[in-house]
């Protein structure tokens, strides 16, 4: 798989020189990743990405990605367009949209994404986020982003707030999610940007998450490295938690972690990007050389998000 080039004019690199505008590119990706889709390829979904605004890709916190990621040049503004040829190049069907809400204020609003996801809808599907700082504004703007928005699953970022999931802050949203029926999606492992990766242990915060909410649907993004087998016990001892592989490429995934995919936990484990840090084409280079059978490949790829996220 290759994966879209994108240069400072907002056009794909493989417009270039052809004549064809960048939309155009789009329709006729479009057309063609639908046409693979009906030749029985595996629907892929891609369980965590965002579409960027300005002042979400410029926080000085995310230097530290910028730094892994520079040797892939990235326009300032990222166009709709060019997430969408970027998921038709890697033939994913369905992004989730993530919103983020932090202490300084909404980084990607509810409302950004649903205006994303209404300009395609069924491609890109959104995940709300909240301001945990005020509780019941919180739980009315997540009934709010589902009801009406018709998004499907929420997630807080803890290390954005430096409180872990256990803090009493998040507890009307996780009894929210429950009476909504949509999935809590969060961050586990250690923190890339320059933040503290203590929120990020999936034990001891994970798995107390879940004792106090049994019937709370919970995904933990990112893997969970340097712990990972902390999250693969967590996702083993509770029915309802889960693990996304977002930002990390499929050549990077820990050997334990693709151990489980092809074993107990093949209805575990969903795919992920972490776009625009990493595209789809680039998280899935190596994918064929994990010697997932064709039953795991395809609930990895795109059928255990399926069912959790019910699209």
């Amino acid at each position: 798989m290759k994966e879209v080039a994108v240069v400072n004019s907002g056009t794909p690199a493989a417009c270039i020189g052809t004549g064809q505008a960048a939309p155009a590119l789009v329709e006729c990706r479009s057309r063609a990743a639908h046409t693979d889709r009906e030749k029985n390829v595996p629907r892929i979904i891609d369980a965590w990405m965002q579409h960027p605004t300005p002042r979400h890709s410029a926080d000085p916190m995310f230097a530290s990605l910028r730094r892994w990621t520079s040797k892939t040049p990235r326009p300032e503004v990222i166009t709709p367009e060019m997430t969408i040829a970027a998921m038709d190049q890697a033939n994913v069907a369905i992004s989730m949209a993530s919103a983020w809400c932090g202490p300084q204020g909404w980084m990607i609003s509810n409302d950004e994404v649903a205006a994303v996801s209404a300009a395609y809808p069924g491609r890109v599907v959104g995940v709300a986020s909240a301001d945990l700082a005020h509780p019941m504004e919180a739980v009315r703007e997540l009934r709010r982003a589902v009801r009406q928005l018709g998004f499907k699953a929420l997630r807080i970022v803890p290390w954005l707030w430096n409180l872990p999931p256990t803090d009493r802050r998040y507890y009307p949203l996780f009894a929210e999610c429950v009476e909504l029926g949509i999935p809590f999606c969060t961050q586990v492992g250690h923190t890339g940007p320059l933040r503290p990766s203590e929120t990020g242990r999936p034990i001891p915060y994970i798995d107390e998450v879940a004792l106090e909410f049994p019937e709370l649907v919970i995904v933990g993004g990112h893997i969970g490295y340097p712990w990972t087998q902390e999250m693969i016990a967590v996702a083993t001892k509770h029915e309802n938690v889960f693990i996304d592989t977002s930002a990390y490429t499929a050549r990077r995934y820990p050997p334990e972690l693709v151990a489980y995919m092809k074993g107990r936990g093949r209805r575990k484990v969903l795919f992920g990007t972490n776009y625009p840090m990493i595209t789809p084409a680039k998280a899935l280079e190596g994918f064929t050389e994990l010697g997932l059978d064709d039953e795991a490949r395809d609930l990895f790829l795109g059928g255990n998000a399926a069912r959790i996220f019910k699209v």
